[in-house]
């Protein structure tokens, strides 16, 4: 059997051997929209739950468009280019447009132009979110929850927010699109840290496909309602990153209908665990560096057995990386039990604390083995996995530690599929 899993930009095949237990597991992708662009301008003029955009913004008003960062790959000149054509009554200094960086890094010049697009970049003001910087935030009042909110001041100052990014199943948040653009992508670091705190990602309802009673997921949606004179633009994709559908209007209500697309073909059933699960995280540009590619391996350790063995190829070619504070955090903890511990404790909480947290709650129930083409076999064991040249070889010299035949499942989409065990499904809405 050969595979090809989503890795860097070109994929990696693997030959799986025909007498391996093996299911492989991708996402039922629906067709991709034959017109985009004109489908696009369509779904603008006719949004759920909301007036149309162009009827919602007048001439005078302050537009601010969010666009995801380069670790997501929306079709951001697409859409961009849509929305600004649907606002052709509006003065085009009177357009700016938001990068929501999280706590991600600052964006170079030729990744913005590349990002928006060259024209977008040479006409419109691009401003990346700074969490960091507290003068570039405002503040909103608390959460239900207790945490601070802290929103982008000149985001703030707009008069129409438009929230743009598409919907793809998330670790933590359950989906991703709808609030995350203004939450974690246009907050403070203060609001995030809050938000994404040991405590709520240790709750089991803090996982894949899960949005109601998520307390990430339902803070997310309470930050983003906060922010006044919202209007949503969502799409979907597949797996060479084509729309294949397109969400606008009111937050809730166009993101709603988003969710049940997405969940018609990404989540899969499977009657019972496996000893081995191979994935990847979903190529470029999310297997960019180890910290995003935690959420291939979570993925993976939804339907592997406890003491079972993942694997996962991600191209990490931005590192572990070398910005935000993962790379500390796992590099002081010396095995996953104790990096659990270290970040449960209540004064932990600084950048990062989530990923190493669900790295840790993968650890400890499966070993990790990582295919890297960039990061040496220091920084793989740095990180507390085990580097492998070879995954079919490595399974291969494995087998004889198994007293009964082993079950393997491929994952070749990584994170865009959310496999489930029928008998403890969890991620009904």
């Amino acid at each position: 059997m050969d595979v090809k899993l989503a890795y860097g930009k070109s994929g990696l095949h693997l030959s799986i051997p025909d007498n391996w237990h093996t299911q492989v597991i991708e996402p039922n992708y629906p067709p991709a929209l034959s017109d985009p662009e004109r489908q696009l301008r369509n779904a603008l003029e006719q949004p759920a739950g909301a007036p149309r955009l162009r009827d919602l913004v007048k001439p005078t008003d302050r537009i601010g468009i969010i666009v995801n960062d380069i670790t997501r790959a929306t079709p951001n000149s697409l859409i961009l280019h849509a929305i600004i054509e649907n606002l052709s009554h509006i003065p085009l200094e009177n357009i700016q447009i938001f990068v929501a960086l999280g706590t991600h890094r600052r964006m170079t010049p030729a990744e913005l132009s590349e990002l928006v697009g060259a024209e977008i970049f040479a006409t419109f003001p691009v401003i990346q979110n700074d969490a960091f910087n507290l003068h570039s935030q405002t503040f909103l009042g608390y959460t239900h929850q207790g945490h601070k909110i802290w929103i982008n001041r000149e985001l703030m100052a707009c008069d129409v927010k438009i929230l743009t990014g598409f919907i793809e199943p998330h670790f933590f948040a359950g989906f991703s699109g709808a609030g995350k653009a203004i939450m974690p992508g246009m907050a403070g670091i203060q609001t995030i840290l809050g938000n994404h705190c040991a405590a709520n990602i240790a709750d089991p309802n803090a996982t894949w496909g899960r949005t109601h009673g998520n307390p990430i997921w339902e803070e997310i949606q309470e930050v983003a309602h906060k922010v006044p004179s919202t209007f949503l633009v969502n799409v979907t994709l597949d797996r060479e990153r084509k729309i294949t559908g397109i969400f606008s209007g009111d937050l809730d209500a166009a993101f709603a209908k988003g969710v049940d697309f997405v969940r018609q073909y990404a989540m899969v059933a499977v009657d019972e665990p496996f000893d081995i699960v191979i994935t990847s995280n979903s190529g470029y540009p999310l297997d960019l560096n180890l910290y995003q590619s935690v959420k291939g391996m979570s993925a993976a350790s939804q339907i592997v057995k406890p003491g079972g063995v993942i694997f996962i190829a991600a191209s990490c070619w931005d590192g572990i990386p070398d910005h935000g504070q993962f790379k500390e955090l796992l590099e002081g903890a010396g095995d996953p039990v104790n990096l659990l511990k270290k970040v449960m404790k209540p004064d932990c909480c600084i950048q990062d604390q989530w990923q190493a947290q669900i790295l840790a709650q993968v650890l400890t129930k499966a070993r990790v083995y990582l295919f890297s083409d960039h990061l040496t076999d220091t920084e793989i064991h740095s990180a507390l996995l085990t580097p492998t040249a070879d995954i079919v070889k490595t399974i291969q010299e494995m087998m004889i530690s198994f007293s009964h035949p082993v079950r393997i499942c491929v994952l070749p989409e990584g994170p865009l599929t959310i496999p489930v065990i029928k008998e403890t499904s969890r991620l009904s809405n």
